[in-house]
């Protein structure tokens, strides 16, 4: 049997870091929405009780470190399922850019063999088993519009955003989560206006949405990679009506109103960046 699952990119339109909690993570508030660039997977069943990674992407690992690789074996443990997956990874989504691209990979390979073993778990178990992968596999899980709160596991829908194009643009670097959050000091950084945001999406409006999208991590990962803060600041000059950092970076969002501006913006960038995506919105509820 084979089944196929889309693993679509995530972008932050706000990411707040609140405090360090007792367990060493970061309390944290992110609303995210996806995007229409993403992975394709493809799931096939096994005799033996194994799990296979297969990959197109160098950097991405086939063995027991990819969090694909562990969605399934966390799955199989959990519904004591002794039967084996082939999991081939086709990626768009570029690596270590902020767009959750590993995260949305996991969440597609717990959906599909939900469906594909016919475990029938719902959504708030694919959630629990997702939370112990990575903080942004629960939203991945639930796709759409979300706010995100405590590590990333509890998850409540929002309305999705306003319509517009967005522009990606990633510098020819890979950045870890791990090795921004460490550096975060909570009462030092800046904080966007979280509730303000929200506002801005039950109402539709995009300007006031442009207007009050943040990353708090943005202040660490510009000390450390001052070419992330440069795309930003391009694509501001070249117009995009607001732009954030995604994740712990270094890939940029830009939103612009019209797709003639994303445009202008994309060729802006291109001499300056060689990873630029124009993308649309996936949450068109």
């Amino acid at each position: 049997m084979v089944l196929f699952e889309r693993a679509p990119a995530k972008i932050n339109l706000s990411l707040d870091v609140l405090g360090k909690r007792e367990d060493g993570f970061h309390e944290v508030e992110m609303i995210m929405t996806t995007v229409d660039l993403a992975d394709r997977i493809e799931l096939y069943t096994l005799e033996k009780d194994r799990v296979e990674v297969c990959t197109d992407n160098q950097y991405v690992p086939s063995d027991e470190r990819n969090i694909a690789y562990k969605a399934a074996a966390l799955f199989k443990h959990k519904y004591r399922l002794y039967q084996g997956v082939r999991i081939i990874i086709q990626k768009n989504i570029p690596v270590s850019a902020g767009l959750a691209g590993g995260s949305s990979d996991a969440a597609a390979v717990l959906r599909g063999l939900n469906q594909m073993w016919s475990v029938d778990a719902s959504l708030g178990e694919l959630v629990e088993l997702g939370a112990s992968l990575g903080s942004d596999v629960p939203f991945c899980i639930h796709g759409n519009t979300a706010i995100g709160s405590g590590h990333g596991e509890k998850v409540r829908v929002l309305p999705s955003p306003p319509s517009c194009y967005v522009v990606l643009a990633k510098p020819n670097i890979g950045i870890s989560t791990r090795h921004i959050f460490p550096k975060v000091i909570p009462e030092a950084v800046n904080h966007p206006q979280t509730e303000e945001v929200i506002h801005s999406l039950e109402e539709k409006d995009f300007g006031k949405l442009c207007s009050h999208i943040g990353n708090s991590l943005e202040d660490v990962t510009f000390a450390l990679y001052p070419e992330v803060k440069r795309i930003k600041n391009k694509m501001l000059q070249t117009g995009v009506d607001g732009a954030v950092m995604s994740g712990s970076g270094p890939t940029v969002v830009g939103l612009a109103s019209h797709f003639s501006k994303a445009k202008r913006v994309y060729n802006g960038l291109r001499g300056f960046c060689d990873d630029v995506h124009i993308v649309q919105l996936l949450d068109r509820r």
